[in-house]
């Protein structure tokens, strides 16, 4: 049997700088990685509504968290061998859900925990918001202010810090900086993911 395809998930609160970094992390490191796109911005983007009442966040969530899965599941058939590069996970949802993070899981048939063990490491890319920092930037899904977007990534930040392999990149001034602290705590977490 195939060992198991290692993820590496980038999460964080809404203006963290995840997707530019996931692709440039996959630039510098090579053909050894493969990027899963973030499944929110693809639904969202190609027309999926979005509405402000619980069921509908309900049901967006649902569908989210199914997309991620199905990504994951197809980036690994397609590069055996590559390390997943995961631009956000399926514990995502669990921030957004309006019932609470535990009934995110139960609603899922999940758990936090069996969630958490789908992954091998999580790079948690603090919000800029966190900083008081604009999250203006180049993705017109945002849709969150600077409070929003703090308020989620401490709720992120509490389901994704149980990982035993969490790195908390923390925000910066400077963007640069921050993504070559993100490229280093990268490029040590690799050597662990075959322990």
């Amino acid at each position: 049997m195939a060992p198991r395809t290692k993820r590496i998930v980038l999460s964080g609160g809404p203006g963290g700088g995840k997707t530019t970094a996931v692709d440039l992390f996959r630039r510098e490191l090579g053909d050894g990685f493969v990027v899963v796109p973030e499944a929110a911005t693809m639904l969202f983007s190609g027309g999926y509504p979005r509405y402000d009442e619980g069921h509908a966040i309900r049901a967006t969530q649902r569908a989210i968290f199914h997309v991620q899965r199905g990504l994951e599941y197809a980036q690994a058939s397609r590069y055996p061998g590559r390390i997943l590069l995961c631009d956000r996970g399926t514990i995502d949802g669990g921030a957004h859900w309006p019932d609470g993070p535990d009934a995110f899981f139960a609603a899922m048939a999940t758990t936090l925990d069996d969630e958490l063990s789908r992954y091998d490491a999580v790079l948690f890319f603090e919000s800029a918001a966190v900083g008081g920092l604009s999250i203006e930037g180049g993705n017109p899904m945002r849709t969150e202010n600077i409070a929003e977007a703090a308020e989620l990534d401490t709720a992120l930040r509490d389901l994704w810090s149980k990982h035993p392999r969490f790195v908390h990149v923390h925000h910066d001034q400077s963007f640069m900086k921050k993504i070559m602290d993100g490229l280093t705590a990268l490029e040590q977490l690799i050597p662990s993911l075959s322990e």
